[in-house]
């Protein structure tokens, strides 16, 4: 399999609609987001906390995040298949970046990314390639520059691991409780911890990871609803509506036809 590199800003990696990033998910390819103006919130590895300008951000492929920008936020992602002779860590990091050099250096590069992306020129691709390469070489001299990292607390591991199960789980019909008790706590001791590490309850996590699984199956496919309601774990076509209606003001099928009426050309 062809390693794949890309380079986008977030505005395009959104794709103009907040939920994208904004609903916890996962993407197939390794992530890594420059933060080059402005600031943003993020949800990595079911701990939130704030992003600022030269921060650095590595999320793994198949790690639950969730981004959200600030209104002036403004910064490049760089996403890189695994499997592939460019290697990116395999555990999520946030690195703050206070050398001017450093700063310029990863700018560079991801600009030299967007200008191959941008121009037709012959071997791009290998370029582009290239021009990862030298990310990760980057990357891996800012964490070992790194001095930050500490060892996550009971609670940062408890709510990691039960991110873990959502991501594996959360098309089958469990509901958080399940989760507790296959992670040995009470309900109630979960909800405390996800409020704390994740800025929101328990039940509020699951919901919005199969919220961003439905809308993605919805605008961005054309099974039947009925078929999106079963991969999901729904009893039903209507239960899967009414909790679209309540979480989105709309129904499946409006969701989709909204989508549809948004990509089509004028």
């Amino acid at each position: 399999m062809t390693q794949k590199v890309s380079i986008q800003t977030i505005a395009q990696w959104s794709r103009g609609t907040d939920w994208r990033l904004g609903l916890p998910h996962t993407e197939e390819a390794h992530a890594l987001l420059w933060i080059t103006k402005g600031q943003a919130r993020i949800l990595l590895d079911g701990v939130q906390r704030g992003l600022g300008v030269h921060n650095a951000i590595v999320i793994p492929a198949g790690s639950v995040f969730a981004l959200s920008p600030g209104p002036q936020c403004f910064g490049w992602v760089s996403l890189i298949t695994p499997r592939g002779p460019i290697m990116m860590p395999d555990r999520a990091q946030v690195l703050r970046i206070l050398d001017v050099h450093n700063q310029a250096e990863l700018t560079g590069l991801l600009e030299a990314m967007q200008r191959e992306t941008n121009q037709d020129r012959p071997f791009a691709n290998e370029a582009l390639a290239a021009h990862a390469a030298l990310v990760t070489v980057w990357l891996r001299r800012a964490m070992i520059a790194d001095q930050t990292e500490t060892r996550p607390s009971a609670a940062h591991r408890l709510v990691m691991a039960y991110s873990a199960l959502i991501e594996r789980d959360f098309r089958l019909p469990k509901v958080m409780a399940d989760y507790a008790a296959e992670l040995g706590v009470t309900p109630t001791h979960l909800t405390r911890v996800c409020r704390q590490a994740a800025g929101m309850t328990a039940a509020d996590l699951l919901v919005r990871r199969t919220l961003h699984a439905a809308r993605e199956a919805l605008e961005d496919g054309d099974i039947p609803v009925s078929h999106v309601a079963g991969l999901l774990g729904f009893g039903s076509a209507a239960y899967f509506s009414r909790f679209m209606q309540h979480h989105t003001g709309k129904t499946p099928t409006a969701l989709r036809k909204a989508a549809q009426g948004a990509a089509a050309p004028v």
